[in-house]
């Protein structure tokens, strides 16, 4: 007779424990696949709705694609430590309409306020090319290149020496098309945005709950662990810095639709309980 040896997956609700099998292994496929020339995130990472990229399949396939064993670990970690408890109590069913909801939620509005910055930076773009100045080149790369090179400041101060160069004058604009091409074409992956709305869901439902912080290591409740967090996010998206590449109006986004997802639900008469 066998010893008998529960999986390592035994005490994993189904849709986390599917959901994490899943990450995983595209984790993996993206990485060996950059190994023979295939660029998986080009294909199924969320790209601006302007990209020739993009695609509408990446609202969904970009919450299972991540950029480094760090972003996989902690997202995944999160979704487990959080998730399990409410696939629990609500049932996979419901845990799983509410995790795609809030992570779909998330691009949303990611890719909304994405559109409205590109539409700005396209217009100053046009804005130069009509009327051409070392002036009006300053501006539009303190506004949307502000850790430009070295060389492309001392090509705008070489431009503002002679602003009629016509060579000057051409070389800034294939500039600021440049400019627009980088920025129009980076992709977006990861599950925060759906993750995030699971921490919400874990501060509404459990808000009571005490949670071991890491650094300081201190108790908190989960009501303010979740609080804290989200005035994070919100000082992050009204106060951003040029070097920061996190997508804070997806981590606002996935709490947004979460929160406004669980009231529907109370209104319907959906309790914490409930399961579909």
């Amino acid at each position: 007779m066998q010893p008998f040896r529960s999986s390592p997956f035994g005490n994993i609700p189904p849709v986390i424990k599917n959901l994490l099998i899943i990450n995983v292994l595209v984790f993996v496929a993206d990485y060996v696949l950059q190994g023979m020339g295939i660029d998986l995130t080009r294909l199924l990472a969320l790209h601006n709705v302007q990209s020739p990229y993009f695609k509408p399949f990446q609202f969904v396939t970009h919450m299972f694609m991540h950029g480094s064993i760090t972003h996989i670990f902690f997202n995944m970690f999160a979704l487990f430590m959080f998730g399990k408890m409410l696939e629990m109590v609500w049932g996979p069913k419901r845990f799983l309409i509410y995790y795609f909801v809030t992570g779909l939620g998330a691009a949303v509005l990611h890719s909304a306020v994405n559109y409205y910055s590109l539409s700005s930076l396209q217009a100053d773009i046009t804005a130069f090319t009509n009327t051409p100045s070392p002036d009006l080149l300053l501006s539009f790369i303190r506004d949307h290149l502000p850790n430009a090179s070295a060389g492309v400041n001392e090509f705008i101060s070489a431009y503002s020496l002679n602003p009629n160069n016509a060579s000057y004058i051409r070389e800034a604009t294939e500039l600021t098309k440049k400019v627009y091409e980088i920025t129009v074409n980076v992709p977006t992956v990861g599950a925060s945005g759906a993750v995030f709305g699971v921490l919400l869901a874990f501060g509404m439902l459990f808000p009571n709950t005490k949670l071991m912080l890491l650094f300081p290591p201190i108790p908190i409740k989960a009501k303010y662990f979740v609080i804290g967090y989200g005035a994070i996010e919100l000082f992050a998206v009204l106060m951003p810095r040029s070097s920061d590449n996190i997508a804070h109006f997806a981590h606002l986004g996935g709490m947004i639709f979460g929160y406004f997802l669980i009231k529907y639900w109370s209104s319907k008469g959906i309790g914490k309980y409930d399961k579909f």
